[in-house]
């Protein structure tokens, strides 16, 4: 699996794929304390001086900052990453491999390894970013909690990395592969609005960061969502793994 390993490095390097997340994600993690400390003073020029606005706090930095990477970097990420095993196969890349020996599932299980390795250097190198600069504009304490806050959305990278993987192997086209993942986003997304299920729906992982912020209860509601995240990124990997052992490369 190393060698392999090895191999997915060096593929991701040559492609720029890791150039182009750091960069993104750098200027989510800039963009969002500096969109915070700036909207009073943009607001002001638009509406007068005399326009009511709140002095900006750190809550108004994070709040940004998951608005970004939630609402853009989520699909950004499986945008760039949808064709990692459809994009192979149908260049015939593997075939070499598959002949000399390396079996399947260290394929897929290398590659879904490197797609996280990616996403929680992404979304690392933003929040490290957003972190400083929200600690340097915004000494308060109002956001006590930002570490506990991110951590959810380290888990629904899991949930992510195997949907992309799972999408990307049921289907011949990253566009294919992407229509299957924005379904499934938009189900989870519905889903939501059922007070039922919410705790349960992996999608609760990215909208509920903020409120972790300043209560750390909420990390504790949302215990269930993470187990089933953790569960059905398990199912989808093994749904990859049977596809893919099956598949014609």
């Amino acid at each position: 699996m190393m060698a392999f390993l090895k191999k997915e490095l060096l593929e991701v390097w040559r492609t720029k794929k890791i150039i182009l997340l750091a960069v993104i994600f750098m200027l989510f993690g800039i963009m969002s304390p500096l969109i915070a400390k700036l909207t009073p003073e943009i607001v002001k020029m638009s509406f007068g001086e005399d326009f009511p606005m709140t002095a900006p706090t750190s809550i108004d930095s994070w709040m940004q900052f998951y608005k970004n990477i939630n609402q853009m970097g989520v699909y950004l990420f499986a945008i760039i990453f949808s064709g990692v095993v459809n994009q192979e196969v149908s260049k015939g890349t593997l075939v070499p491999l598959v002949t000399k020996g390396l079996k399947r599932p260290i394929i897929l299980l290398s590659k879904a390894i490197m797609l996280y390795i990616q996403w929680g250097f992404s979304v690392l190198v933003s929040f490290g970013i957003t972190y400083g600069y929200t600690w340097y504009y915004f000494p308060d304490n109002q956001s006590p909690y930002p570490w506990l806050a991110m951590l959810p959305l380290f888990i629904f990278g899991l949930f992510l990395v195997s949907l992309i993987l799972l999408a990307s192997t049921m289907t011949k086209s990253s566009f294919e592969a992407l229509l299957i993942m924005v379904s499934v986003m938009i189900i989870g997304y519905v889903a939501n609005l059922f007070e039922v299920v919410k705790n349960w729906n992996p999608l609760s992982l990215i909208g509920q960061n903020v409120a972790i912020l300043t209560d750390r209860a909420v990390f504790v509601d949302l215990l269930p969502s993470m187990m089933l995240t953790i569960a059905l990124s398990v199912l989808f990997v093994l749904c990859s793994l049977m596809i893919f052992r099956n598949k014609k490369l």
